[in-house]
């Protein structure tokens, strides 16, 4: 990590063509100096996703990344320095960590953890089921959590003291729900399913839901969790940029998000209390 400067360090990458047009935004970012966490967070990830959006509007190119279906584009690359630049000139001492390299040392304790383009399959694809999201933790945790999907118009917003806003109307608690009459959000890699230490649970805890959904994303899926559209969602080696931002959501709002290793894997579970609570019992079982 670089704690020597004001801004973030990013990994060169062939697909980032945009510096002017995000020092165009960055310009233009003044106004949020005096925003509190809350505020920022959204604003970030608005204009986050409205950049990414124009670029695709604009035609990309995809590079593959661990698989056919793991890809990353410029869009991606402009739209985490748009949101780590604003970050390192209006937080300076706080620590930032980006899905595509950007990463600063934390000097207050606290850190930002952006994903730019969470479903980049999707946006890539013309599919709606993408967003921009952004997560702050803190020496008492996960603190703040904030996303922006724009092909629905939704922003959400929710964390610690902070209950869970959907386009800045509360979405209310979570009534809680057994795993039976919920449906229940996830993802396996095909590629992954010939190992029997994850498919066995994966299979175990999906076959006590209502029904299942996979839609790439997420945050995306959090958020809807966090809605009550879903009841629970469950995925194995999430990355915290995939997780703090929904987590955060859910847990506004009355929800359970737990972490629990099986078999050698992290399994990230979050959604109403007594679902999440038989799906990590399946898992584990």
């Amino acid at each position: 990590m670089d704690a020597g400067g004001d801004r973030p360090r990013l990994r060169a990458h062939p697909l980032t063509h945009s510096v002017g047009r995000v020092d165009d935004h960055l310009a233009d970012l003044d106004h949020l100096t005096d925003l509190a966490d809350a505020a920022l967070a959204a604003a970030l990830t608005r204009d986050a996703a409205r950049l990414a959006a124009s670029m695709r509007a604009e035609g990309l190119q995809a590079q593959h990344k661990t698989s056919i279906s793991d890809v990353v584009t410029a869009a991606d690359h402009a739209a985490e320095e748009l949101v780590a630049g604003t970050l390192a000139r209006l937080r300076p001492d706080d620590g930032i960590v980006g899905e595509e390299g950007a990463e600063a040392e934390s000097r207050s304790g606290r850190t930002w953890v952006i994903d730019p383009v969470d479903g980049t399959y999707n946006f890539l694809s013309g599919l709606g089921t993408w967003c921009s999201a952004l997560a702050l933790r803190d020496h008492a945790g996960l603190a703040l959590g904030a996303v922006h999907q724009p092909a629905v118009g939704e922003a959400w917003l929710g964390g610690r003291d902070l209950p869970t806003t959907l386009n800045g109307s509360p979405v209310g608690d979570l009534a809680d729900l057994p795993l039976a009459e919920v449906a229940m959000a996830t993802y396996l890699h095909p590629a992954r399913l010939s190992d029997a230490t994850l498919r066995e649970p994966w299979l175990a805890a999906i076959e006590g839901a209502a029904t299942v959904r996979m839609f790439g994303s997420g945050s995306c899926d959090l958020a809807a969790v966090a809605a009550g559209r879903i009841g629970v969602w469950a995925q194995q080696a999430v990355p915290e940029w995939d997780w703090l931002p929904g987590a955060a959501l859910v847990t506004a709002v009355g929800g359970r998000a737990e972490q629990v290793q099986v078999r050698g894997h992290v399994w990230s579970v979050a959604g109403r209390p007594t679902a999440v609570e038989q799906v990590l019992a399946a898992l584990q079982s």
